[in-house]
């Protein structure tokens, strides 16, 4: 059989065959750095996870009722959510998809980082992971709940997330990670729309599984659209150089 040449297809097609050739390394580096965000921004929350934390009051979440399937299944609703987008905006436009990858990365960082700096209690029930390891074996169980957590079988087999995580709250990364990938398809109409109504629903299961406080939910908003306004700052002071931007 026969490969059709580029000549073969639509404009619009042969304009996105050469844009993903010119763009394939670049996208590589990008999905690199989203995924070493993501291990940083675990083996930060692993490290809070095994320190007491005080419980505290909110004012919505002791007013709304907790539902158990929500919160079982609230890690499907948010990859519903937000993976069919994402590839849409790959699909319109590779060099945004890749620049919001980088934006990603730096988001689970910076979410390690504020997760180990505060030190909040779980929303709800006791605090069972309190100095979980602090054990003889206290080394390896990080290293397996390191592994779990940053391994698709673990999380989507094992449900890693509700084994080990209960302490990884501010900011929410439910809602920074649906509304970061909504300002980066927000000029484009019919992903704009679907996106917003995904986000609304992942940020509703947010509440009504009692997965973070209400402060984790406004600092996710602030914290995703300043990230948002850096780095979109910067792609626009280098296409004066660059006819397309890598991310950096």
């Amino acid at each position: 059989m026969l490969t059709p040449s580029l000549d073969s297809l639509p404009s619009r097609a042969v304009r996105f065959v050469r844009s993903l050739r010119a763009i394939w390394p670049t996208l590589l580096r990008a999905l690199s750095v989203r995924y070493a965000g993501w291990v940083i921004m675990m083996a930060l929350a692993l490290y809070a996870e095994g320190r007491p934390a005080p419980h505290l009051p909110d004012v919505i979440i002791d007013r709304l009722p907790y539902v158990a399937w929500i919160d079982r299944y609230n890690h499907y609703v948010l990859a519903i959510a937000y993976l069919p987008l994402s590839v849409g905006l790959f699909f319109v436009e590779p060099a945004r998809f890749c620049r919001y990858n980088v934006s990603a990365g730096w988001l689970s960082i910076a979410r390690g980082v504020c997760i180990a700096a505060t030190g909040l209690g779980p929303v709800r029930g006791p605090d069972i992971h309190a100095d979980w390891f602090a054990s003889d074996h206290g080394t390896a169980r990080y290293l397996q709940a390191l592994w779990d957590l940053c391994s698709p079988t673990g999380l989507l087999l094992r449900d890693a997330a509700h084994i080990y995580m209960t302490k990884d709250l501010f900011f929410s990364g439910h809602t920074a990670a649906t509304f970061l990938l909504l300002l980066y398809v927000w000029p484009f109409q019919r992903l704009r729309w679907l996106m917003l109504v995904g986000h609304i629903v992942v940020v509703a299961s947010v509440f009504l599984a009692h997965l973070h406080y209400t402060i984790d939910v406004l600092g996710a908003y602030a914290v995703a659209y300043a990230l948002f306004a850096w780095r979109e700052r910067r792609g626009l002071q280098r296409q004066g150089t660059d006819t397309m931007p890598a991310p950096a």
